[in-house]
């Protein structure tokens, strides 16, 4: 059974359509693994029992025409789920039971898939190393003492550590490609627009967007091919057509020029970092890309940008959890009492903190000052990007400033968590493809992720690079299963 965990997931396709194993099969192992694995506290709802039982469903009367049949996958728990609870790591949706399923995971289902549990997240998808959500820290399974990243470090902790084939995340700043970089996983952001938002829970509108999160990128092309789809109900979603991404996957990368910011040598950035740069930059051009030096002068405005744009949009949006008609109620003296109390029981300290501040920056007198000046930044921004793309056909970055870091040791450091997101963040604000892949370890063994970011809807491209680099790099995750009970 524990070898069926080591395959990958288009490896898994492949022996369920030449039948060599059964769905029931690899549903039971990656379920017995992850009940084994309540140290790593990666999931908060699971659903074993069901999963079985459509397991069996499936082997009874297999269709192997679907792209995943009978493959078995736990997903972030900001994804509604219909009759499966989904709390987005919050106190305040604790026994909330959606009665409809969210578009992504329908066309997971759809697909042939087979949803075995939902997976830790930061509250509200709020924070870079999985330790604001109500059901405690996840731990890294590389190290007992790393956080997975954030917010879906329970995703990249359950696929790291073989709990699941592969998973899928949500990425506001970045919380699909910085636990991916931290997990040695590969992490992919769509285009916003590309996955529907329809289910998910909403921390920022205008930045959120679905993406897979696999071992390689060979199965990162296959669930992004899965998860795409244009939905009517969503009024974000953009009526493209979608690639046969799998299919149309190559290494030949003769003649792609890959700009390279000067902007993201940041100070203070580790070595090993900047190495596994040059690593990078020197696979291109040993594979026939050209390296082109680029500009994008107003990335140092991101974060910033960010953090009015993403808070605000939260402020909004968490509006709706008063406690009247869904989630968790505390008792009050009157209405307003009982509004109070639910808000200040139901939601932690980081998503009062970010409630706040979005707060301040839509209130009256402010908003010019804040808000509508951080929407204009991120247009500069957009522009940038828009402006590099005449001279190259995508940009090469380290994923993150640094490897994961210890549980606990940024807790108490808003700003220094804040950080985590310097590479990824000015991608959400864009709207811009990036995947995140591993590339190499720190001097600890820990791992570290490049990113490769593209135009808009060009995520074959991206795909084409990132495999590319895969394939030459060499890489290799170290885990030991320290974490089984």
């Amino acid at each position: 059974m524990s070898e069926i965990t080591n395959f990958k997931l288009c490896d898994l396709v492949d022996k369920i359509k030449s039948k060599e194993l059964s769905s029931k099969e690899i549903t039971e192992a990656f379920i017995s693994r992850s009940k084994k694995s309540t140290k790593l506290n990666s999931y908060i709802s699971d659903n074993f029992v069901d999963a079985i039982n459509r397991a069996k469903k499936f082997d009874s009367k297999p269709d192997l025409n679907k792209k995943i049949p009978g493959i078995p996958i736990a997903v972030k728990d900001l994804f509604c789920t219909k009759n499966l609870r989904t709390t987005a790591g919050s106190k305040i949706l604790e026994n909330f039971i959606p009665t409809y399923e969210s578009t992504v995971t329908q066309n997971i289902l759809d697909h042939g898939g087979i949803i075995i549990g939902k997976l830790n997240c930061d509250e509200f998808a709020m924070g870079s190393s999985n330790e604001t959500s109500h059901y405690g820290n996840v731990q890294n399974p590389i190290n007992e003492n790393l956080v997975p990243g954030g917010s879906s470090g329970g995703s990249s902790s359950a696929l790291a550590a073989k709990l699941t084939p592969a998973t899928i995340g949500t990425d506001t700043g970045g919380s699909i490609r910085q636990p991916a970089s931290f997990t040695g996983t590969v992490g992919l952001k769509p285009t916003y627009g590309s996955c529907s938002r329809y289910g998910i829970v909403a921390f920022a509108s205008s930045l959120d967007q679905a993406g897979p999160m696999t071992h390689d990128v060979k199965d990162c092309a296959l669930l992004l091919e899965v998860m795409s789809s244009y939905d009517i109900k969503d009024s974000t979603s953009v009526d493209f057509v979608r690639g046969n991404y799998l299919n149309d996957l190559s290494d030949n990368i003769k003649g792609k020029k890959i700009g390279i910011p000067k902007e993201y040598r940041v100070d203070g950035m580790p070595n090993e970092i900047d190495e596994l740069w040059e690593k990078g930059i020197k696979i291109i051009k040993d594979n026939g890309g050209e390296v082109i030096d680029i500009s994008l002068p107003n990335t140092k405005y991101a974060l910033p940008a960010y953090y009015i744009v993403a808070p605000a949009e939260a402020s909004s949006n968490l509006a709706r959890y008063d406690g009247v008609k869904y989630g968790f109620r505390s008792k009050g003296e009157n209405l307003i009492d009982m509004y109070e109390k639910t808000r200040s029981e139901g939601f932690g300290d980081e998503v009062k903190r970010r409630i706040m501040i979005g707060t301040y920056v839509l209130s009256s007198g402010y908003y010019d000052a804040y808000y509508l000046k951080a929407q204009k930044v991120r247009r500069l921004i957009k522009n940038d990007f828009d402006e590099a793309y005449k001279k190259v056909d995508a940009i090469l970055t380290p994923s993150t400033p640094s490897s994961a870091f210890k549980i606990g040791e940024k807790l108490n450091d808003p700003v220094s968590m804040y950080l985590n997101d310097i590479f990824t963040v000015p991608i959400n604000l864009a709207g811009l493809p990036a995947i995140s892949l591993p590339a190499g370890h720190d001097k600890n063994g820990f791992p570290l992720g490049l990113q490769v970011i593209g135009k808009a809807f060009d995520e074959q491209n991206i795909l084409n690079i990132a495999y590319s680099i895969e394939k030459n790099i060499g890489y290799k995750n170290n885990i030991n299963d320290w974490w089984i009970k």
